[in-house]
């Protein structure tokens, strides 16, 4: 049966509550593309041009509806002044805060995405994807990692969930004398965060990408308490939203691991989009999110794409679809990044299965 929608309008139904001809296919291919480029991946993930390309070819083979267009979840953490380690076979990593203490707020700086590399090359790779297809393909350039993320890059992760664990601890007969200033100064780096995270966000969407996105998975409950979250995380995804909405802008929240608990809250936040895993309880996800946002995921990228067969991708790609797709409200697509060796013809099963079981 031909198709009534291309993948523009057939997104955009979708986010806007709609029911479209199909269910739409994101991949989240970064990695992959590095790996397809022949290049060395530190050369591929500093290089703007490159990264467009890869990104080009892919969607040529493919053919998805979706593109998630970045180079890691390091590059605002560059720009603020971490130390990168730029990797041989995966995606650059930060091994190095920007500021040793809570007292050394006032050092950070917000970077001008136009000008701070990383952040100028992304924005690069955006505009030609753009450029190029924009009008037939949805293109999310992402807006790396979110405040609470980007917050524990900045001070280190260790030290951050450090002084998470002093300000949360205003419970029982013997609340930590530091709580509250803890507390108070993990807020304003938060705040800073967000003013980075945002500014570069809306810069993404100044290059043509159709919505943005960020990565908040430190904050999910495989490593933090919804407690935690609510007090940390939420109301500034919630800000982060707002501002974005009031601009008509769109913005996708990526959790990782098994957020079924916070998946509500997460809702709660406006956020058009939950980029979410395969360890989510479906039922109970759909439930919470039905008529209100639209989920993107939630294959396996490792188990089921990286190492299954088409049989696997298939099989999996149907359940997703009769649960999370059921009248409408799915992006089907990895739950997380795909490793960089993931075989092609598991990505064409990927695709074929919505043309197979995702036709409204």
């Amino acid at each position: 049966m031909p198709e009534r929608m291309n993948s523009v309008e057939r997104t955009y139904t979708v986010v806007q509550g709609g029911i479209p001809d199909r269910v739409p296919v994101d991949l989240h291919n970064f990695m992959m593309t590095a790996q397809a480029s022949g290049m060395p991946f530190p050369e591929y993930f500093k290089n703007g041009e490159a990264m467009a390309e890869g990104q080009l070819r892919a969607w040529r083979e493919f053919g998805h509806d979706v593109l998630i267009l970045e180079n890691g979840t390091a590059a605002l953490a560059e720009a603020c002044g971490c130390e990168i380690e730029y990797m041989d076979s995966t995606a650059p990593v930060c091994h190095g805060p920007a500021i040793r203490s809570l007292d050394e707020i006032d050092k950070l700086k917000v970077p001008d995405p136009y000008t701070a590399f990383p952040l100028n090359e992304n924005l690069k790779t955006t505009r030609i994807v753009a450029n190029e297809i924009g009008k037939q393909a949805f293109i999310i350039g992402r807006a790396d990692q979110g405040p609470f993320s980007l917050a524990a890059m900045l001070l280190g992760m260790e030290q951050f969930l450090m002084q998470l664990s002093v300000a949360d601890a205003t419970r029982g007969r013997r609340p930590h004398p530091k709580a509250e200033e803890t507390a108070a100064k993990l807020h304003r780096l938060l705040e800073f965060a967000l003013e980075v995270t945002t500014r570069y966000a809306y810069a993404q969407i100044e290059q043509g990408a159709h919505a943005t996105s960020i990565g908040e998975s430190l904050s999910g409950p495989d490593v933090c308490s919804p407690r935690t979250y609510k007090m940390f995380e939420w109301a500034y995804a919630k800000k982060m939203v707002q501002q974005l909405r009031s601009d008509n802008i769109l913005l996708a929240y990526h959790i990782c691991g098994n957020a079924t608990a916070i998946v509500p809250d997460m809702v709660d936040t406006g956020a058009g989009i939950l980029e979410l895993d395969y360890k989510i309880d479906m039922p109970v996800v759909k439930q919470a999110t039905a008529g209100r946002t639209t989920i993107l995921g939630p294959v396996d990228p490792s188990g089921v794409l990286a190492l299954g067969d088409i049989d696997l991708v298939d099989l999996k790609s149907k359940e997703a679809i009769e649960v999370l797709g059921a009248n409408g409200g799915l992006i089907l697509g990895p739950g997380c990044a795909l490793p960089p060796a993931t075989p092609p013809e598991n990505i064409h099963a990927l695709v074929e299965a919505a043309k197979k079981y995702g036709v409204y």
